[in-house]
């Protein structure tokens, strides 16, 4: 297989004019953990709604987010729970980890073209995220989970709704995520594809699944620091 590259090489880029990023663990560092209140309040949420113990219920949230892309679509498909319900509890945390980062939003505004937020959060929640970033006037939409009808990547239909709605000619485009399956899709579409990586990853309690593997041949670039790496690609 071909190795992923490392340092950017802004020609790879120039023909790019739509950029796309995941927000969490993407759009901030992945050691910043916000994720970590989101998961505790999914926990809790699954063991309210099943009466289950918090071992349980924790042990049911993963396997549906294995399984179905997110804890909530294995909620939805299995217990028909309400999403709005379940997105205002999950999303119920402390931003205050988040510190601005003015070098990430002028690496951004630098970018030619437009600039979009693709998570499997909610609105609010990328709106918080990036608000707290000092990071959210830089882009022109954002495409949740609800605008995907709560099929949350790594689906293709998803990517096809995303780009059918803001008319992104995938190939002309680029994607920027944390987990390797969730850039399958848009590599097949013709996007360039950026995996960002955790700096200390023997300190990240993540699973095996969401790490880079030599098998991972879809994607085209590995970085451990965004705001570097766009910053190279608009460099001089």
């Amino acid at each position: 297989m071909i190795k992923p590259k490392t340092t950017p090489v802004a020609a790879d880029f120039a023909h790019v004019r739509d950029w796309v990023f995941d927000l969490d663990n993407t759009l901030y560092p992945h050691h910043v953990n916000l994720f970590a209140q989101i998961d505790q309040n999914m926990s809790a949420f699954v063991a309210e709604l099943l009466q289950l113990g918090p071992d349980e219920a924790r042990a049911l949230q993963k396997r549906y987010y294995h399984e179905h892309g997110t804890t909530l679509q294995g909620l939805m498909l299995n217990h028909n729970i309400d999403p709005n319900d379940f997105l205002e509890r999950a999303h119920a945390i402390d931003y205050s980890a988040l510190l601005p980062h003015p070098e990430l939003g002028e690496a951004i505004k630098a970018l030619p073209g437009r600039k979009f937020i693709f998570t499997n959060g909610s609105v609010p929640h990328a709106e918080a995220a990036a608000r707290a970033l000092g990071i959210l006037d830089h882009f022109d939409d954002i495409f949740d989970i609800v605008a995907a009808d709560y099929v949350p990547k790594p689906a293709g239909e998803t990517y096809d709704k995303f780009a059918n709605l803001h008319r992104v000619d995938t190939r002309h485009a680029a994607m920027f995520e944390d987990l390797p399956r969730n850039l399958k899709a848009p590599k097949a579409l013709g996007m360039r594809t950026v995996l960002l990586t955790p700096r200390n990853l023997d300190d990240i309690l993540i699973e095996r699944w969401e790490v880079f593997s030599e098998e991972d041949d879809h994607i085209d670039y590995l970085t451990d620091d965004l705001q570097a790496f766009l910053s190279a690609l608009t460099a001089g």
